[in-house]
């Protein structure tokens, strides 16, 4: 059966052609910007100073294996033109480390100010492909700043699980650069596209050295985080059953009746509430915000917006009335013209994002490919006894950690996918009914580095197939996941799985691509569709992993649960169950 490989493909606009030529004098007009030098241009290494470091210079050795070394030989030239002056010359690689996260921060503010440019130049079109995968730059990069900031600021930020928290923030922004690229996949102005998409990539590096230099710079017996202890697979109480980020308030907000919450704002159809939209109340909310929780109560009704909570904005809470009830609707999909990222029905990046007791849907339909429901880019964000509905791609777990609880997905093609460490606990994933000929698969994980700390666990969940899909299973193949990016992380854990997962289990992406490097592993599982006998033979995957292993993908051993669930009041299992 063919399988959909590219997880931007684009259906065809002849309105383009008409668009692009009102255009090209604005095209010319930015070449000869860019080669005078009125916009930043990319960032080409350079390595004219590297020879003054010896040869047996600790720097100069972790280049030679750096994973990329190019960019590494740049940061590293610029010790010398810049320690002399600002700062001391790096004794260390810890020292190393953190003149690689602030150079990596100008190049970020550069890349910044290319993008905004660069959105700037090119006015808003039908379908929002004109500007579309540059805004999602635009918006990307002012995150990645966000995290660089907070790996270069770690001493002040609060909480114990710092090693986790840096490993998290790099992650995120090297991620949003890997966003950024896909979403210029289809950017209709080719100059603009190159110089942005050599930018994004030089990023990246950069990006992806200082994660290994930090993952480098640390002694061996502290590569563990002290902080991912686990209390075994005691079950805990509805009280405790979150990860520890969440707090006593906050958790008693996940437990509370409707009645018993006071909400900043409240939306409703028939007039009752404050506000009739739900993008009016986060408006409101954002003007009110002091750094503590928002709560907005969504009442009974069907909503159709689009909605973002920026990075700026932490802490909304959006509580509805209950699954199917309180329901949020969009229809942007890749086919009409918007990018992957931007097809979100709703987009949450700002920290501390919590949902609770809503249904979210992208009803595009099968037939236009990407259409994302719900995309998180949130840390610390809980998803609570939500449904998320779509057909390809429901589900964008974009970046940094997230705990999905007692909440229903429905897809078709790479339905939960992204580059998070989100753990899914008590979860029903439900397989639609795909395009004849097509097969389904659940997940597409992103890890592009073996230093990452991301990945997807699917724990005590039942994977099966939706209403559509039940009569005709067989006649569809149904896979566990398939590897989208290199280092691409999935395990399954004492979750029931449905005759309709194909024996195989998992699925190759293209040819022999990242087969040895993923890791994929399941464990304990249950239901006609568990058995390992006929799983893949790959290096990366994993029939039955041990205990010990398993564990290290639970709450408490994978998103550090333990020190940030419980302040939401989300219930969750800490570790292993039984």
């Amino acid at each position: 059966m063919p399988i959909i490989s590219s997880r931007s493909k684009l259906g065809n606009n002849s309105w383009v052609v008409s668009v692009l030529s009102v255009f090209v004098t604005t095209e010319i007009l930015l070449f000869v910007g860019l080669a005078a030098g009125s916009l930043p241009a990319t960032t080409a290494p350079i390595s004219s100073h590297f020879s003054e470091f010896s040869s047996g210079d600790i720097f100069s050795a972790y280049c030679k294996r750096a994973p990329h070394k190019a960019a590494c030989e740049s940061m590293l030239s610029s010790v010398l033109t810049t320690t002399s002056t600002t700062t001391a010359t790096p004794q260390t690689l810890a020292d190393l480390f953190d003149h690689s996260v602030k150079y990596s921060m100008g190049q970020a503010h550069s890349a910044r100010a290319l993008a905004y440019n660069l959105s700037l130049s090119y006015p808003s079109a039908p379908g929002n492909l004109i500007g579309g995968g540059m805004n999602d730059c635009l918006e990307l990069l002012e995150d990645s700043l966000d995290q660089l900031s907070n790996v270069d600021n770690r001493e002040n930020k609060p909480g114990t699980s710092i090693d986790d928290d840096v490993r998290t923030w790099l992650s995120a922004a090297l991620t949003n650069q890997a966003a950024c690229l896909e979403s210029l996949e289809n950017y209709r102005f080719k100059v603009g596209k190159g110089v942005m998409d050599a930018k994004a990539q030089n990023l990246s590096h950069f990006i992806s050295n200082s994660l290994n230099l930090y993952m480098s710079s640390k002694p061996k017996e502290a590569k563990k985080s002290s902080t991912r202890s686990s209390t075994g697979g005691r079950r805990k109480t509805l009280s405790e059953d979150f990860p520890t980020w969440v707090s006593a308030a906050e958790r008693k907000l996940l437990q509370a009746s409707i009645g018993e919450i006071e909400a900043n704002a409240v939306v409703a159809k028939d007039g009752s509430g404050t506000h009739g939209s739900i993008g009016e109340a986060l408006e409101l909310v954002a003007s009110l915000a002091d750094g503590g929780r928002t709560v907005i109560h969504i009442k009974a009704g069907t909503y159709r917006e689009n909605l973002n909570i920026p990075s700026k904005q932490h802490n909304v809470m959006l509580v509805g009335d209950g699954k199917g009830v309180t329901v949020i609707v969009g229809d942007k999909n890749s086919v009409d013209g918007s990018t992957t990222y931007g097809t979100a029905t709703v987009g949450a990046m700002g920290d501390g994002f919590i949902a609770r007791d809503i249904t979210f849907v992208n009803s595009a339909g099968p037939e236009k490919h990407q259409a994302v429901a719900l995309r998180v880019g949130s840390d610390k964000s809980v998803i609570f006894r939500c449904s998320i509905l779509g057909y390809q791609d429901t589900l964008y777990t974009l970046s940094k950690r997230q705990f999905y609880r007692e909440t229903d997905i429905y897809g078709t093609v790479d339905f939960i996918f992204g580059n998070s460490a989100a753990v899914f606990q008590s979860c029903g994933i439900y397989v639609r009914k795909p395009p004849s000929g097509r097969d389904n698969f659940i997940t597409a994980q992103g890890r592009s580095s073996s230093d990452e700390n991301t990945g997807i666990s699917i724990h005590n969940c039942k994977i099966a197939a939706a209403s559509d899909l039940a009569p005709v299973q067989s006649k569809f193949a149904t896979y566990l996941g398939r590897p989208w990016k290199q280092h691409s992380r999935t395990v399954i854990m004492q979750s029931s799985l449905g005759g309709l997962i194909h024996p195989a289990g998992w699925s190759p992406w293209s040819g022999s691509f990242a087969l040895n490097t993923l890791y994929y592993g399941e464990y304990m599982n249950s239901g006609p569709g568990a058995s390992t006998s006929g799983r893949v033979k790959w290096p990366g995957y994993h029939s039955s992993l041990t205990s010990a292993e398993a564990q290290t993908f639970t709450v408490a051993g994978f998103i550090a649960g333990n020190l940030w669930l419980p302040s939401t009041g989300v219930s969750f299992d800490s570790g292993l169950l039984g």
